[in-house]
């Protein structure tokens, strides 16, 4: 390894990208948001700063989300964010890096395409994509090389992912745009619903993190949320309970519940018992949701777990594989295409 090279491993989520140095680790989280001129396309700001700018910039600056469901939706953007972001790191460096990109195991070709072609316009020399549950597995410390099925379930922000792992790559999948995102739409409906009352998807995704929960919690948690009164538009505060949200969110867990028994419905019989050995490994933002992981036991009565830092987890995993690059194929790897050849 040349000690000019600065190899690295890109998460880049619906809501949330992460990028992995190795040698050093996770040295970036930023949103996947960037904020651009309306009028000549110029990116203003990158992440955070983007972040905060979010609903209250003049009408002249828009803030986009590049990705959605995990995959490339403004290619431009996301090569523009990409090349900001490698910038940061190897700013300093003579040589280009080789880059490994996590993505969802049912991208198409042309989505890896997009992938690929977005990193190499923002700085990489070379290109290599792993798929998210196999990155997930690696960070949970899941040894893939055995042919021994575990699943992993990976809710992030735009989209939940349930796969199978074994002998190293994903035997069966099924991904839904149901995530994080979705429960916060949830408990802006529910709101409305309930209490006439307007919120933003800021609040409800502050109340999710506080209080949100799928099952009963041992103590009620209760939180204030302010927003605009449908009835007179004035400015209102109505105090919401954790017992409220588990109602809200029975839409959203039904959905990521089916794509679950999907996946299982579809895998073989070996590896399935095999899963009833190893359990269910959960990582992404969504499954910090209190009584997740409990709730999906209760429903596959498969023993499941919650990664010790889910956001983070497949970042660390695809770090491991920067490590064995000389083993990977860079470039297209048509994974969509190799499971339906199987």
């Amino acid at each position: 390894m040349n000690l000019f090279e600065k190899d690295i491993a890109i998460d880049m989520g619906t809501t949330s990208t992460l990028v992995f140095e190795q040698g050093k680790g996770v040295v970036m989280r930023e949103p996947t948001v960037v904020a651009i001129d309306k009028y000549n396309g110029k990116i203003l700001k990158v992440g955070q700063e983007a972040q905060k700018v979010l609903g209250r910039t003049p009408a002249d600056i828009v803030a986009i989300h590049p990705v959605e469901g995990g995959v490339i939706s403004d290619y431009d953007m996301t090569a523009q964010m990409l090349r900001e972001l490698i910038s940061r790191i190897t700013s300093f460096s003579f040589f280009k890096p080789c880059v490994l990109a996590c993505v969802p195991s049912s991208i198409s070709g042309v989505e890896e395409r997009a992938m690929i072609d977005a990193a190499i316009e923002a700085g990489a020399r070379k290109v290599y994509l792993l798929e998210t549950a196999v990155a997930t597995a690696m960070g949970a410390g899941i040894d893939i090389s055995k042919a021994d099925g575990h699943m992993i379930i990976d809710i992030g922000g735009g989209t939940t992912e349930a796969a199978v792992v074994s002998a190293g790559g994903v035997v069966e999948c099924e991904s839904i745009k149901v995530a994080g995102t979705s429960f916060d739409e949830a408990i802006v409906r529910y709101v409305r619903r309930k209490h006439n009352l307007l919120i933003g998807l800021g609040a409800a995704e502050e109340v999710k993190r506080s209080i949100g929960c799928v099952i009963q919690r041992p103590d009620v948690g209760v939180e204030e949320v302010k927003g605009r009164s449908l009835t007179n538009g004035l400015p209102k505060t109505v105090t919401i309970t954790s017992n409220e949200l588990i109602e809200a969110f029975v839409e959203p867990m039904n959905q990521i519940l089916d794509a679950i028994h999907v996946v299982l419905e579809r895998t073989l019989p070996q590896l399935v018992g095999d899963l009833d050995t190893n359990g269910i490994v959960m990582s992404g933002g969504g499954s910090l949701i209190y009584g997740i992981d409990r709730l999906i036991e209760r429903s596959t009565g498969i023993r499941t777990i919650v990664v010790d830092d889910p956001v983070s987890c497949a970042a660390y995993g695809a770090g491991k594989m920067l490590k064995r690059l000389d083993l990977m194929q860079d470039g297209m790897m048509n994974f969509a295409r190799k499971r339906q050849l199987k």
